[in-house]
Formats: C-alpha cells, sequence, structure tokens
C-alpha cells in the first residue's frame, strides 16, 4: 500500500468516527459532569452521567451548537414526574442544568415549611436521619450537615433529599402553575439549588436534551491533574455504573 493510500485510510478512518461520535452524541447518549452539589445526595460534583438524548424525542438543542434544523420537537415523549433531567437553562438557552422534574403540565407546585405540595395536597416525606455532606463554594470544600429525607411523589417515584431546615428563603414559596407545554424541577438539595424556585423558572419541552441514566465514572476532586499516582484513590469505585433514581 502506497503512503497516499494509507494517508487517505486514515482520513478515513478518523472522518467516519468523528461522524459515529456525532451521531452516537446526537441521538443516543451524551456524557454530562455535574459542576455543582445541587443534586446531592444522589448526585455528587466529580460524577459523570450518561444522559438519554431519545427519551423525549429531538429538539435544536440536541444538537452541537443548536442548530434551528428541528422545528420545536419531534418524536415527543414527556417526562414523567421524578425523571433527572438535563436541560437547556431557558433564560439563555445556553447553559445546560440538570434537576429533577415534579411538576407537569398544568399542575399547580408550591413549597409550604419546607414540604412539596402538589395539586394541593402535600408530597409524603419520611425523615431518614442526619448526614454530613462535602460542600463546595469557591473551590474550598466544606462540611454541611443536612436532614436527610426520603419524598414520594404522587405517581409513587421515591428518592432521597437534603434540607439544612425548613425554614430557609426556598421553602417558603408561592403556588405556581405550570402551563401548557412546560416542567417545575427542583434540584433534591432543597436549600442549595437554582432551579424553577428561581432563575431556571419553567422548562419548556423544546429545552429538555434528556433523561439522567447512569452514572459511568466518579471522583472526588482531591488530586490535581498532574498528580497521577493519587487518581486511584480518588475514585468513588461504588458510585460507577450506577443507575440515576
Amino acid at each position: 500500500m502506497s503512503k497516499i493510500n494509507a494517508f487517505k485510510d486514515t482520513v478515513k478512518t478518523i472522518v467516519l468516527a468523528g461522524l459515529f461520535a456525532i451521531v452516537f452524541r446526537t441521538f443516543l447518549y451524551e456524557p454530562f459532569n455535574i459542576p455543582s452539589g445541587s443534586m446531592m445526595p444522589n448526585l455528587l460534583v466529580g460524577d459523570y452521567l450518561f444522559v438519554s438524548k431519545f427519551s423525549y424525542g429531538f429538539s435544536k438543542f440536541s444538537f452541537p451548537f443548536s442548530p434551528p434544523i428541528i422545528p420545536e420537537r419531534i418524536f415527543f415523549t414527556s417526562p414523567k414526574a421524578g425523571d433527572v433531567v438535563v436541560f437547556r437553562l431557558p433564560i439563555d438557552n445556553k447553559t445546560d442544568y440538570i434537576k429533577r422534574i415534579v411538576g407537569l403540565p398544568g399542575d399547580t407546585v408550591s413549597l409550604k415549611n419546607g414540604i412539596l405540595h402538589i395539586n394541593g395536597s402535600f408530597v409524603d416525606r419520611k425523615k431518614v436521619g442526619k448526614r454530613t455532606f462535602d460542600r463546595t463554594v469557591d473551590g474550598k470544600i466544606y462540611k454541611e450537615i443536612s436532614f436527610l429525607y426520603i419524598e414520594t411523589l404522587p405517581n409513587g417515584r421515591s428518592y432521597e433529599i437534603i434540607e439544612r431546615s425548613d425554614n430557609e428563603i426556598l421553602d417558603e414559596t408561592k403556588e405556581f402553575v405550570v402551563p401548557a407545554d412546560h416542567y417545575f424541577a427542583l434540584g433534591d438539595n432543597r436549600d442549595n439549588s437554582n432551579d424553577s424556585r428561581r432563575i431556571v423558572g419553567f422548562i419548556p419541552s423544546e429545552n429538555l436534551i434528556g433523561k439522567a441514566q447512569i452514572i459511568f465514572y466518579s471522583h472526588s476532586g482531591k488530586a490535581k491533574i498532574w498528580e497521577i499516582w493519587k487518581w486511584p484513590i480518588t475514585v468513588r469505585y461504588m458510585r460507577l455504573w450506577k443507575s440515576i433514581t
């Protein structure tokens, strides 16, 4: 084989691999990482996730650089209450966020004394105990004690949430009426989350990117990038390939 033919084959292989990666990320699964503690205790800073792009159909936000090649959304399947979703922040349509859907179109959602209410009824919340969590602020890690609860939505979906107390600013809200084709989402770390109570607002169905499915890698962040010898001890092995509930 000549050098020219070998070069052509190499270029062809690289192009095909690139096309496959684009198709895989656009239509099947895309990796995302968790940059903040707003979804603790279920998702931690340093978790890396696979998000299924096909769960709710496709919109322009399914594609790199969000080209306007799809009007609104196609092959749409509505999220269910309790789904952990990645979406494009409505106020800028650029930033990726991850939260848990608790309110569907037409629902009335509020928080009263820290307890979630949907359509006028309180959501069951069972206290499990206290836990100490690492909280990262401006790159520094602090220890924070929170109460751990299991919250169960009207459809039976259960998951853990944490609260410092039930008397903080986001523990008492007005009633939000979720518009058609929109969703209401909260962080599982209820006192440390920018979500539909503030900043995020209602999430249009068009802005949905996909459903968080599984943690494929996780690390504590306690090793510098050049400290290769420390990498193995920073991996959270118990979180690898953990399903997201």
